[in-house]
């Protein structure tokens, strides 16, 4: 956040810091502002986000829920690319008395470093933990070990309460705290505490509503007991600034977007009035609930302006029976081929693999009844074993076996042995780089015009026996390697396939001329790149 906006935004809560505080507890909070030291305390608030355009939505609430001490309070974001040292670093330059660590299951290795580090540097400093990876399962995890508070639940006013408890010295005893159910009327909002710098750069999260009411049991949502929603006035109001600020690009976090179909209208209404070039909405979607006057609503959306995240995970119904989901297959299919030929909407649609019940052949048949309604991107999921989640109820039945190890991924079960199941997440890193990265926008339906999934395995194998890697891999070899497979599995189609290679590449605006590429196999490469250590050598020899 700037720094400068941020000396405003305390500014102004210091003026009046019993704002939004009910008449009953009014003089407490008086009192408390004149008896807590707090010229002495600094809070800061800490997360490290898996990329720099992710900005935390979940840090902003506890900001925004402070109250009286938000004005010794700072945040601090961070990337997983940044070393554990370095953000202890930058934490400590703040000379901070409380840390508070928002932990998910993408940071949680590297924050369980940074927080042993502060320990050690700073043992005097006061760490407090939350997020929904150490919400369930606390106590058997290191970095609660290393901890002084966690705090697991829904956090926006527990940390408050928390943090005057520790100023006051009559901090509680135990280590884990429960925090209390949240009633949505009674939170500040964060929206105004995104930075100009964070409407500018990055993905603003916003949310209409909190909990889901369905149960899918792969998700720690499915402990909800039913979709919550924020007061619509007030929230349009929020969207309204942050629009008049220049916000353009907003992500919807809730998990049914289109569950109250009265509501989900009069938001995508309020966007549709605002249209420009520049907005861009993101919803996850229930795949069978897409009532007439939602899609004539949706029709009116200019091409870039949406994306919907579509949950499928399976097509089984044995398995979405174990796992209990609830979706109308028939409906789900018929609604995204709607989406695809008559919105402009982006469709991203999503498939779990390792689910209970689920076999390779399952896995293959929802694949190919998924890609038949031509998503623009279908994203293959390994199944994870989120702490929490019901999912761990079928462990034994279903001999579930999962990495002890982030990101707790499945790695066998009754159906399924380890083998394949590195098949997939081969299958899914070469879908991503091929299938979901638009790069082969022109070519992939040729290539995968008989059997999609059967074709592209083929491809799969061919290219790990070929390469050996699933990362890193240049996408001018990219196009070669994808030629030189189709030469090998599918002569038929090759001549036909290059000539819409030709077009791919072209889109991709890549330096140089197809016709120079290894488009076959006989072809040799055209230059042999020395081994990194010789080249170091050498240049020190110059």
């Amino acid at each position: 956040m700037a720094t400068q906006q941020f000396e405003t935004q305390l500014s102004i809560k210091q003026i009046d810091a019993t704002d939004g505080v009910t008449t009953s507890n009014k003089d407490s909070v008086s009192k408390q502002i004149q008896t807590a030291d707090l010229t002495s305390t600094k809070i800061v608030l800490a997360t490290i986000n898996a990329k720099y355009i992710h900005a935390s939505l979940g840090l902003r609430y506890l900001y925004a829920n402070l109250q009286e001490l938000q004005s010794c309070c700072e945040i601090k974001e961070f990337v997983i690319q940044t070393r554990p040292i370095d953000i202890v670093e930058q934490i400590l330059a703040s000379k901070p008395t409380i840390v508070g660590f928002g932990v998910y299951i993408w940071n949680i290795v590297e924050t369980t470093n940074v927080v042993s580090l502060l320990k050690v540097v700073a043992p005097e400093i006061k760490i407090v933990l939350g997020g929904p990876e150490v919400s369930y399962e606390s106590e058997q995890q290191a970095i609660v070990q290393s901890a002084d508070f966690v705090l697991t639940g829904e956090a926006d006013l527990s940390f408050y309460q928390l943090c005057k408890d520790i100023i006051n010295r009559t901090e509680p005893q135990q280590k884990v705290l429960k925090s209390k159910p949240v009633e949505l009327k009674d939170l500040a909002l964060p929206y105004e505490y995104y930075s100009d710098e964070d409407l500018k750069n990055r993905l603003l999260y916003v949310e209409a509503s909190r909990g889901c009411p369905f149960k899918c049991e792969f998700c720690l949502s499915s402990l909800d007991t039913a979709s919550n929603p924020f007061e619509l006035e007030l929230f349009l109001e929020q969207m309204e600034i942050l629009y008049q600020r220049g916000a353009r690009n907003f992500k919807f976090i809730d998990r049914t977007f289109n569950l109250n179909i009265k509501t989900t209208m009069q938001i995508m209404q309020f966007f549709l009035d605002k249209m420009s070039d520049e907005l861009f909405l993101h919803f996850e979607v229930v795949p069978d609930h897409l009532p007439r006057k939602l899609k004539e609503l949706l029709t009116q959306f200019p091409e870039g302006s949406l994306q919907f995240e579509v949950g499928i995970q399976t097509f089984n119904p044995e398995v979405q029976t174990n796992i209990s989901r609830k979706q109308n297959n028939p409906k789900s299919k018929e609604n995204l081929m709607w989406l695809k030929d008559n919105t402009h909407a982006h469709i991203h649609a999503d498939l779990i693999f390792g689910l209970p019940g689920e076999t390779f052949e399952t896995f293959r048949d929802s694949f190919n009844e998924l890609y038949e309604c031509r998503p623009h991107e279908i994203q293959l999921g390994i199944l994870k074993r989120l702490k929490g989640s019901p999912i761990i109820r079928h462990t034994e039945g279903f001999d579930l076996r999962f990495n002890p190890l982030p990101p707790f991924n499945i790695l066998s079960t009754d159906r399924v042995d380890f083998a394949t199941m590195q098949l997939v997440n081969r299958f899914a890193r070469y879908w991503d780089m091929i299938g979901n990265s638009g790069r082969f926008k022109h070519s992939l339906a040729l290539i995968l015009s008989d059997n999609p999934f059967d074709e592209f395995l083929a491809i799969t194998n061919w290219l790990f026996e070929k390469t050996g890697q699933t990362h890193q891999i240049n996408l001018k070899r990219l196009y070669e390697l994808v030629s030189q497979a189709v030469e090998a599995l599918f002569p038929h189609k090759h001549q036909g396939v290059i000539e819409l290679l030709a077009l791919d590449f072209a889109a991709s605006k890549l330096k140089g001329y197809f016709e120079n590429l290894a488009l076959y196999n006989t072809q040799q490469a055209a230059t042999v790149t020395q081994p990194k250590l010789m080249q170091r050598q050498q240049r020190h020899l110059q």
